[in-house]
């Protein structure tokens, strides 16, 4: 039996000035300095303890990265249609957002955006940049379409 929802990964717009790699080769310097300090002994002082505290933040800074960056918990942002629902969720620490068909009165399909406008007045955008490659934005504009037309939801291009 073929499941009952279909979830599409989003990837984050890439809006960091410093990528990914760029942020964990910074993490691992940082970590392999102050190893580098502890084990050697250098700069040993009344101070000494700073080095241990710089090492707990750089292994607090490398998991802050990974955690947002890579799928370590699963995924973490998706935009997921049901039956009844379209669920957008946008990371990890941000709760989801359920959107009942019951709820929504138009769907606009903008160029890099897709906004649902619900029947007391407010919109929400849902930016198509986060999905990636042609062929999964064409799946989710397809799906779209399919969940506005089970609902008879009016849908705007």
């Amino acid at each position: 039996m073929p499941p009952a929802s279909t979830r599409f990964r989003l990837q984050p717009a890439n809006t960091q000035r410093i990528p990914f790699w760029g942020q964990l080769f910074i993490g691992l310097i940082w970590l392999g300095y102050v190893l580098a300090l502890i084990i050697s002994g250098e700069g040993s002082s009344d101070f000494h303890f700073l080095h241990y505290v710089f090492l707990v933040f750089s292994v607090v800074y490398l998991g802050y990265v990974l955690v947002h960056n890579a799928p370590i918990f699963g995924t973490q942002s998706y935009l997921e249609f049901t039956p009844a629902y379209i669920v957008h969720k946008s990371g990890l620490f941000r709760a989801k957002q359920a959107f009942p068909a019951e709820t929504i009165a138009a769907i606009e399909l903008l160029p890099r955006q897709l906004r649902l406008k619900l029947k007391d007045g407010t919109s929400f955008p849902l930016s198509l940049r986060e999905v990636r490659g042609v062929k999964r934005k064409r799946l989710v504009l397809e799906k779209v379409r399919t969940f506005a037309a089970q609902h008879q939801i009016p849908v705007r291009e």
